[in-house]
């Protein structure tokens, strides 16, 4: 077997770990004091492992960048109880997009009027919800659900809205993850005329109270030129509202989107560069027209809990085939799909050994029954891998748990969280006890 020389990007690196994560003796880490190899040894693999402090201070970053924003952090990344708790704690909203997730978030405390409900595909139940537990505000994506929703707002009421707009920019990661485009199937277009028509339509709408725009251009953005391009759009059709109906909209909301590193070496978006040329486009761009600078949102979700956690998994086989080394570990897609789905690529290492086997090019494969149930291709690991070592894989937290199937009826893993030293358990480990309790039929 050839050994490989370590990249540019050294995967030694600890710079896509939480910032608490220090080595221990025997190859382990850990995390806010906390050992992964015990951790697995304790709770059974796979495990996710969520650091409540860099979860925390990933909130503070924007609330620090962003202090005349409404920073609210976007629930579909992750939720649970202990993460809307804390991001609550943290002085950030809210942005949900089921009425599952609404109902969660409340059933924390989480205060409704701190809360935004979008989707482009709203049932009515997620509808109903909202108005009856009062959410701050509802993203309008289509014009059906105009009509819809007034029906469901009471007489002498009013729901604040806003309004999802296409505002014509690509960006992203992938093409799947690029949403600020006419070809794809959130909000209105501007350049069609579709985004001014459907204001109409909201204005006249008694129990609707529109209150300001919304677009989300994509996701894993590393640049802040497409916000900005996005932001002059925005505040251009700002200026024709004021103009045909002589409302002026008091906000704002450019989503979010922004990228985090998955690898050593891989870019992120610079937040403090966001804020500061957002604050002054907009500023700018509403001088120029008369306007007043309306309020920001914007919508971080991966990047606040997307780098805070790593996943663990045991080596269960490795296999030579076809000139290439496949290491199979006890999850996969069914607990993150993200490699199947958008080619994401991780960083994987060995914890709990220490190797001193050069580096040999493997991929890391799941158990499930499809041969795209691969999570890490041609990446570095110890020629030595073998069954039963621990694989641990930083930038965990977002779009995997929050997309985890029983798929082949394997439970879900669990969650926990670590915290100066100790850990706990935030989700169960899903059983097949409670797969069988959901089939009811004979």
């Amino acid at each position: 077997m050839t050994t490989v020389p370590l990249p540019a990007a050294e995967p030694d690196s600890l710079s896509v770990w939480p910032a608490s994560t220090r080595r221990a003796r025997k190859g382990d880490l850990t995390v806010s004091g906390v050992s992964l190899a015990e951790a697995a040894d304790r709770f059974g693999t796979p495990l996710y492992v969520l650091d409540e402090a860099e979860l925390r201070g990933r909130c503070r970053t924007y609330t620090a960048a962003f202090p005349e924003a409404d920073v609210v952090y976007a629930a579909k990344a992750f939720l649970c109880r202990a993460v809307a708790t804390w991001v609550r704690g943290e002085g950030l909203g809210l942005d949900v997009c089921s009425a599952g997730e609404l109902e969660l978030a409340v059933a924390t405390g989480f205060p409704a009027d701190r809360i935004v409900l979008h989707g482009n595909a709203k049932t009515p139940e997620d509808l109903r919800t909202a108005v009856r537990l009062g959410v701050g505000r509802i993203v309008i994506d289509n014009a059906t659900e105009i009509a819809r929703l007034a029906t469901l707002v009471a007489p002498h009421d009013r729901q604040k809205v806003l309004l999802r707009v296409v505002p014509g920019v690509v960006a992203g990661g992938h093409k799947a993850v690029r949403t600020g485009t006419d070809d794809q199937k959130f909000g209105v277009s501007i350049a069609d005329g579709s985004a001014q028509h459907t204001v109409e339509r909201i204005l006249g709408q008694p129990r609707l109270e529109l209150v300001g725009l919304h677009c989300h251009i994509g996701s894993q953005v590393t640049e802040v030129k497409p916000y900005l391009a996005a932001l002059r759009r925005l505040i251009g059709l700002l200026a024709r509202i004021r103009d045909q109906h002589g409302v002026v909209l008091p906000q704002l909301d450019l989503g979010g989107g922004h990228a985090v590193a998955y690898r050593p070496g891989d870019r992120a978006l610079d937040i403090t560069a966001l804020a500061a040329r957002t604050r002054t486009e907009l500023a700018d761009g509403c001088r120029s027209i008369g306007l007043p600078v309306p309020r920001l949102t914007i919508e971080p979700g991966r990047a606040i809990v997307g780098p805070a956690a790593v996943a663990l998994y045991r080596v269960l086989a490795v296999k030579h085939t076809g000139g290439r080394t496949l290491v199979a570990v006890d999850g996969g897609m069914s607990d993150n799909p993200r490699p199947a789905l958008y080619g994401v690529r991780y960083a994987p290492r060995l914890v709990g050994r220490a190797s001193a086997a050069g580096r040999a090019p493997a991929t890391v494969v799941g158990r499930y029954c499809e041969a795209g149930d691969i999570l890490a291709e041609d990446v570095p690991l110890p020629a030595d891998v073998r069954p039963g070592d621990l694989l641990a894989v930083p930038v965990a937290g977002a779009y995997q748990l929050s997309m985890a199937s029983s798929y082949n009826m394997v439970g879900r893993p669990p969650l926990i969280a670590v915290a100066d030293g100790r850990a706990r358990v935030l989700i169960r480990r899903e059983s097949p006890a409670d797969l069988r309790l959901r089939d009811v039929g004979v």
